[in-house]
């Protein structure tokens, strides 16, 4: 028998049923991987408004992955994990309290939970693990999660040999951004996001090297720390609370006395607050004059913020009308439509024959929402790694960090959350299980939210109610 002979009959006897077999076991590995669902997270319920784009988007064919709509959602295929750290929000304040450290480990916690095979339950005042599955892709659905912790996300996934993949929202913001500057005409871009998001010049830098690779111009950015805006928005005890009638002392909020986030007297025609509902708290003298105003309505924030950021431009003078503007947290295009009539009504504002803002304020103002292009991203990522759902679709699940009340050492409000002392007071590598995450129910997550989840995003909110019954 010749050589060749023996080496065929050995590839064909020994080595070509173990190629096949690992081949085999590969297919097998992959195809189980291809089954498990994408996660998404954010800080509470915000980043529901990237799983609504996601669960809606039709941009691509289904078939070829050609930029072409079929008429078919884009992720039809797939099921989603979703995750509220409702307990650890606002994010937006770690920066300023000198947290952020604490800040990035209780979103590796995320990764951890969503990258985990358990969730929790309360059984008799007794925490009782489920199980459930882990995720193959990862979504940031948070714009300050994005700023301060993408890269340390990705470390940690290296250092944990977890192949998956993570798609943020600023880049995806940015993008955005620019390309609609590049066909309908330059201006300044707005960047409307959290305090956090604002402090760590996510955007700036995004938007400036976005604008380099795109042979555009370096664009003139102005930004806004929406203070408040997405706590209330997502009920946080600190900045809003609907049954209240009199000021408070624990309020966080821009008032008259917040010599950091003040409300400035000589602006409330600007400002034209709502002040109907006990929207607006006041502190009477005796004579029935306001000494101190405390917000307390989503709608009031975005009045405050937004004659701020203008009331701003008017001081730096950019010498260009602000064209568009970045919805830079994952919780305002909840009142997209709020913002928008916000700023008509501004742009219209006249005092004694002066129109204020009309030469920092276009007529028509761009509102970009990055959730949309997260998703293009997500998809275009899915494919590439060849990671397309083909067995059978799961029901999404939804899930929201709540107090760890076996921890005796927590501190809680009267709604049952953490206080912000509290909240903020924590050091990072202490090693405690501050939460626990369980699913969605109607007292972790208010009727007032859900009804605003049925009104801005219906497909998610269906899906939610499907969840809970």
């Amino acid at each position: 028998m010749s050589y060749s002979t023996k080496i065929s009959l050995l590839v064909k006897k020994c080595i070509l049923p173990v190629y096949l077999s690992l081949i085999a076991t590969t297919s097998m590995a992959q195809s189980a991987k291809t089954s498990l669902p994408i996660g998404v997270f954010d800080s509470g319920t915000g980043g529901l408004t990237v799983l609504n784009a996601l669960l809606t988007l039709d941009f691509f064919n289904n078939k070829t992955g050609e930029q072409k709509p079929d008429g078919k959602p884009d992720f039809e295929s797939e099921y989603f994990q979703y995750l509220a750290d409702q307990s650890n929000m606002p994010y937006g304040n770690y920066a300023a309290e000198n947290k952020t450290d604490l800040l990035k480990e209780h979103i590796l916690k995320n990764i951890d939970f969503l990258l985990g095979k358990q969730y929790a339950t309360l059984e008799k005042n007794t925490w009782v693990s489920q199980d459930k599955l882990p995720v193959k892709m990862l979504v940031v659905a948070c714009n300050t999660a994005t700023a301060y912790a993408l890269p340390d996300i990705k470390f940690y996934l290296n250092q944990q040999a977890v192949n998956v993949s993570v798609i943020g929202v600023i880049d995806a913001g940015a993008k955005a951004a620019l390309e609609w500057q590049k066909k309908n005409g330059t201006g300044v871009i707005g960047v409307f996001a959290t305090a956090g998001t604002v402090a760590s010049n996510g955007y700036q830098r995004t938007l400036k090297a976005f604008a380099k690779g795109m042979g555009m111009q370096e664009p003139f950015v102005v930004s806004q720390g929406g203070i408040g805006l997405a706590e209330s928005i997502d009920r946080d005890w600190a900045y809003f609370v609907d049954t209240l009638q009199q000021t408070r002392k624990d309020y966080k909020g821009p008032s008259i006395k917040n010599a950091q986030y003040p409300i400035d007297t000589a602006l409330l025609k600007l400002y034209n607050f709502n002040t109907t509902n006990n929207k607006i708290l006041c502190e009477y003298d005796g004579k029935g004059s306001c000494l101190d105003m405390q917000l307390n309505d989503p709608s009031n924030y975005v009045r405050y913020h937004l004659v701020s950021l203008l009331e701003g431009m008017l001081k730096t003078n950019p010498h260009q009308q602000m064209n568009t503007l970045i919805l830079g947290c994952t919780h305002y295009p909840f009142l997209k439509d709020s913002i928008a009539n916000v700023l008509k009504e501004l742009y219209n504002s006249n005092q004694n024959g002066q129109y204020r803002y009309r030469n920092v304020l276009a007529s028509e103002v761009k509102l970009i929402d990055p959730s949309v292009e997260t998703a293009k991203e997500a998809y275009v990522s899915l494919r590439t790694t060849r990671l397309k759902n083909t067995a059978t679709k799961r029901a999404p699940q939804f899930f929201i960090s709540v107090p760890n009340t076996a921890m005796k050492e927590v501190d809680l409000q009267p709604d049952g959350w953490f206080t912000y002392q509290y909240k903020y007071g924590r050091v990072a590598g202490a090693n405690k299980e501050y939460v626990k995450v369980v699913p969605f129910d109607d007292k972790n997550i208010s009727s007032a939210t859900y009804t605003r989840f049925k009104e801005a995003i219906p497909v998610v909110y269906a899906a939610i109610k499907k969840a809970l019954y």
